[in-house]
């Protein structure tokens, strides 16, 4: 994220004549392609630039619920069989998922 503040700043001087560096110039300070370089300096431009990511602070998509996750751990303390065998019976989430969901209720 510095990098992106720093190309940003390094464009917005470029772009007021404040500097001579090249856009290639800029993009090897900052560790950027050069193509990624000119889509910043058009978003600059346009004044569309966003520092901050799109998703952030939103939910997962495929975030387990609350009724989903105590339906699993009573299921689990019904049954006597493996996480493996339980895993494919209930075959709706992956076993590294109800492996970990298992382990942090204390259950194995």
């Amino acid at each position: 994220m510095a990098n992106k503040k720093e190309a940003v700043k390094l464009i917005k001087d470029k772009l007021n004549n404040k500097t001579f560096l090249t856009y290639k110039e800029i993009a090897e300070i900052t560790g950027y392609h050069p193509k990624y370089i000119l889509k910043l300096k058009k978003e600059v431009i346009d004044g569309t630039i966003s520092l901050e990511h799109g998703n952030k602070n939103r939910v997962p998509a495929n975030v387990m619920s609350e009724e989903e996750k105590e339906k699993i751990i009573a299921l689990y303390k019904k049954s006597n069989v493996s996480i493996r065998k339980f895993c494919h019976f209930y075959n709706r989430r992956s076993y590294s998922c109800i492996y970990n969901l298992l382990k942090e209720n204390g259950l194995i």
